[in-house]
Parts: C-alpha cells; sequence; structure tokens
C-alpha cells in the first residue's frame, strides 16, 4: 500500500509528515466492534477511534473518512458516526472544518503507541481522620429476626389510615411539595409536634423551637456539631447508647463516662471527673441500655451542675410514649428553667424507621445555628412524609396507634418473659416498665457475647451489654427486643436462645 496506512506498517517507508497531504484511508479498520454487544455502537465506534489515535494507528494530523463512509463501510446509519466524531471532537481528540474533513488533532504528542503504561498506582493511603467513621457493631440492623431492638408494630388500622392519608397529599398536592422547603422543617408539622410533646411529655416549647429531622440520630450530630469544639468534654452514661458513642468520636469530643446506678446517671461523679464539661448526654426516661429512671433529686442535680458551668445537657427520649404502668414520665426539658436542655425524640420508634423522621427542640439561642448546619447537610425533611405526619397527628391517629400498640407490645413482653422463665430459666428477667426491650442478666461465669454469637447461629439476634461500658466495671447481660415481633417468634426465639446457653 502507498497510503498512510502502509506507511506506518512498513518502517522502511518515508515516515508522513503534518505537511505534507494527508489522503483519505479508503478503509479504516475498527477492531472490537460487536453488533451483540449491550454497549452502544456510538459508544463503540468512538472508544474505537479514540483507541486508534492514543496507540498512534491514527497520527496528529491523520484525516478521518467521511462520516458517510464510515457509515457505509461499518453497515451504520451515518447519524451514528456522525455522533461518535462529535464526542472525538468535544474531547480535543479531532478537528474539523467545513469543506476540510475530520483531522486528528495536530496538538496530540506523536508516538503515543510507543509510551510504556503507567506502573499500577498505589492505593491512596488512608487518612488517620476516617478511623473517626466507623460504623459500631451495636448499631441497629435492619435484620427482622426475633429479639432485634427498633422494630415497631404497624397494624392493619394504622396501613389504611397512612394509605389514605397519603393518597389524599398526592391527589391535591400542595405547590409546596415540589420546591425546596423549610431547613426547620414546615411549621404545620412542628405545630403538630410541639402540641404532642406539651400534652404529653410536659415539654415547654412552641412550634418556633423545634427542628424537624431525619430522625433522632440526625437531630444529635447537627446539636455536637454547632455545640462542640474538639477535645471539649462530653458527660456520657456508662454504659453508653453505642450510635452516641460513635457520634462523639466523629466530632473529636472527649468523652467522660459517668456511671450509672439504680437512680440513673450518677451526676456527682461527672463533676468531679470533667466539672468544666461542655455537654452531658441523657436518656432520662429510660437509660439506655440499663432502662432505669433518672430520678428527680439527681435531675435537679444535672440542671443546676449545667447553670453553674454554662454546659448544655442533650435529653435524648427515644421511647419515652410506651410506658405499660401509668402515665409516661414527664420530660427533664420541662423542669429547666435557664434553657440549658436540649430535647431529641424521634418517630422511629413511634411509627416506623423507615419514616426517618425525628424532632429537636432547641434553646432559642441553639436554633439559627443548628438550622445553618442543617442547609449545610440534607437542606430539609421530605415534603411528602412531613405532610402525611402531621396529618396522623392532627386527626388523632397517633394517639389512637400508640394505645393500640402499647397493648401489643405489653402483650409481647409478658409472653416473652413467660418463655424465657420456662426455656432460659438461668437468665434473670425483670419486666419493664417502659420501652421496647428488655434486660436478661447471665449467671457468673457465662459470656454474654459468646452468648450472642451462639444464638446468632440459630437465628437469634441477642446484643451482648458489656461492650457498651466504656469505664465501670460491665455487666453480662443480654438485650432482647419484644417490639415488631409476633408472640408466637418470641416463645421461638425464647427456646433457641435457651438451647444456646446449655439450659
Amino acid at each position: 500500500m502507498d497510503d498512510w496506512t502502509g506507511a506506518r506498517a512498513n518502517p522502511g517507508h518515508p515516515r508522513w509528515s503534518i505537511a505534507d497531504p494527508m489522503p483519505e484511508p479508503a478503509e479504516l479498520l475498527l477492531p472490537g466492534l460487536d453488533r451483540a454487544s449491550a454497549v452502544p455502537m456510538l459508544r463503540q465506534v468512538y472508544l474505537a477511534l479514540r483507541g486508534a489515535i492514543l496507540a498512534g494507528a491514527l497520527p496528529p494530523g491523520a484525516r478521518l473518512p467521511s462520516t458517510r463512509a464510515l457509515g457505509l463501510q461499518l453497515g451504520l446509519a451515518r447519524n451514528t458516526v456522525v455522533a461518535a466524531y462529535d464526542q472525538l471532537l468535544a474531547e480535543g481528540f479531532v478537528t474539523g472544518r467545513v469543506g476540510a474533513g475530520t483531522h486528528v488533532s495536530a496538538g496530540l504528542p506523536e508516538g503515543l503507541e510507543a509510551a510504556p503504561p503507567p506502573p499500577p498506582a498505589a492505593p491512596a493511603a488512608v487518612p488517620a481522620s476516617t478511623l473517626r467513621f466507623r460504623a459500631d457493631p451495636a448499631s441497629p440492623q435492619p435484620s427482622t429476626r426475633p429479639f432485634n431492638t427498633g422494630r415497631t408494630g404497624w397494624d392493619d388500622r394504622s396501613q389504611a389510615v397512612w394509605r389514605s392519608l397519603t393518597l389524599k397529599r398526592l391527589g391535591t398536592p400542595d405547590p409546596a411539595l415540589f420546591g425546596y422547603g423549610d431547613p426547620q422543617g414546615a411549621r404545620p408539622l412542628r405545630e403538630a409536634i410541639a402540641a404532642h410533646l406539651r400534652a404529653a411529655r410536659a415539654v415547654r416549647c412552641d412550634p418556633d423551637q423545634v427542628v424537624v429531622t431525619a430522625g433522632a440520630q440526625q437531630a444529635i450530630d447537627l446539636v455536637l456539631r454547632v455545640l462542640l469544639e474538639p477535645g471539649e468534654a462530653v458527660w456520657v452514661e456508662d454504659p453508653c447508647y453505642p450510635a452516641l458513642r460513635a457520634a462523639l468520636a466523629a466530632a473529636r469530643a472527649a468523652i467522660v463516662p459517668v456511671p450509672v446506678d439504680a437512680q440513673g446517671m450518677m451526676v456527682a461523679r461527672g463533676i468531679a471527673a470533667a466539672p468544666a464539661a461542655r455537654l452531658a448526654y441523657v436518656t432520662p426516661s429510660s437509660q439506655y441500655p440499663m432502662g432505669v429512671v433518672l430520678s428527680m433529686a439527681r435531675r435537679l442535680e444535672l440542671l443546676a451542675w449545667a447553670r453553674r458551668a454554662d454546659a448544655f445537657v442533650l435529653e435524648d427520649d427515644y421511647d419515652s410514649e410506651f410506658r405499660y404502668a401509668g402515665r409516661p414520665l414527664a420530660s427533664l426539658q420541662g423542669i429547666d428553667d435557664a434553657g440549658r436542655v436540649i430535647y431529641v425524640g424521634t418517630f422511629s420508634k413511634v411509627l416506623f424507621p423507615g419514616l426517618r423522621l425525628g424532632y429537636a427542640v432547641l434553646p432559642p439561642s441553639l436554633l439559627d445555628p443548628v438550622r445553618a448546619a442543617r442547609l449545610m447537610t440534607d437542606w430539609h425533611p421530605a415534603g411528602l412524609a412531613e405532610g402525611v405526619v402531621t396529618d396522623f397527628l392532627a386527626e388523632g391517629h397517633f394517639a389512637q396507634h400508640l394505645r393500640r400498640m402499647r397493648l401489643r407490645y405489653r402483650a409481647g413482653r409478658d409472653a416473652l418473659v413467660a418463655a424465657l422463665a420456662e426455656h432460659a430459666p438461668m437468665l434473670a428477667v425483670e419486666p419493664p416498665e417502659q420501652g421496647l426491650k428488655l434486660l436478661a442478666r447471665l449467671p457468673d461465669g457465662m459470656d454474654d457475647v459468646a452468648l450472642a454469637a451462639a444464638a446468632a447461629r440459630r437465628g437469634v439476634v441477642a446484643r451482648p451489654l458489656s461492650p457498651m461500658f466504656l469505664g465501670a466495671p460491665p455487666v453480662r447481660a443480654l438485650l432482647l427486643g419484644f417490639s415488631g415481633h409476633e408472640p408466637g417468634a418470641l416463645r421461638w426465639a425464647a427456646r433457641e436462645l435457651g438451647a444456646a446457653t446449655g439450659g
């Protein structure tokens, strides 16, 4: 051959120069085209031409066949080839002018095919900062297996109401649903939440203090990012909610474990360990994971310390709606007269975790910075979910759902306690008066971590308690969730747990 392809193939042939006219090749062989491939032909032609240019088979200045000619040669529509050429043109691999054809860009270096392939790149070093972001194995899991915690019930009546409210919202949608929302949450929902909290939890708030979040965990994260500088001390209950511990590590806080006894957090121990702490995290209505209630004396002691130390108290009221004897306990926030308590709640335990809606009631001084922090994350809650929950609250369905679920969960608790007494009598169990889980204490010499692993092999999710301790002597026990599980499943799981203990 006496054209440019022959010159490239025959080393003895005089090398073509950009100064010389380059004829259009009669045929251009494009390897790798596969009509049976799921890759569109446009993409295949583009990749083949780009590969030929990078390998030097098409040197700088080489003229490409006309789109019509290449289309005929390949049996493709001309538009397919035109689109491939346009992509090469946009990326600078080729140039083209009307009447002059399409040429490989002269600015590309010659001899690209001779360049050795680069050595394999070493994997990027993992920054030390990433160590702060590790999932805690004790965090809630999506398993439906018996005893898994964090599950909720959802009966036919609630399902029918929820479906009806959703269809109503979609049938006559508010135009605001299709735009950006308020980072603090829609005002009608904040009004409904404030009314519920005032009546049910004695929280002192108005709608302007409420921030609707994507669950309680986001509310906690926002508060930590706004309040804390790296290294500032935070009191946490010992044992502690694992997700809170992870959030504090990510915020670079100095975690100060404060032991828990039968009256809740031992405030005097916290004062002795870190009197100038910036924040104290507590679960006063039902301590997680021990289930004890913070006594009134300790509550007043904690609030007095916060005033003296110019500190804040983060009250996580995660499952206070479910009390099986008497009315739910009043909130810590409701007796705070100095604006020191940040109240956090969630619909995950009351409705269902997939809803991803929670809320924080903030002292006025923290409202603007938390709103600004919210704008830096997910901007605002999902509008449709906000609207449905607003209607669910305002029309009284929420209170009815709570009453039915209290009865269901209490029945599940009682069935579990009876089944454990029959099938795992070596476990010490006290029926909790509140919450969605119970604590099964192990006899001396039995390892809760090993027992949880043995139970998992039998299809049961039993969460060990001892890894949740930070500094206090660990208690060997299992956390067993009874909400969201049918009594028959709980009885079966109790038998399996008893078998795992060797009893």
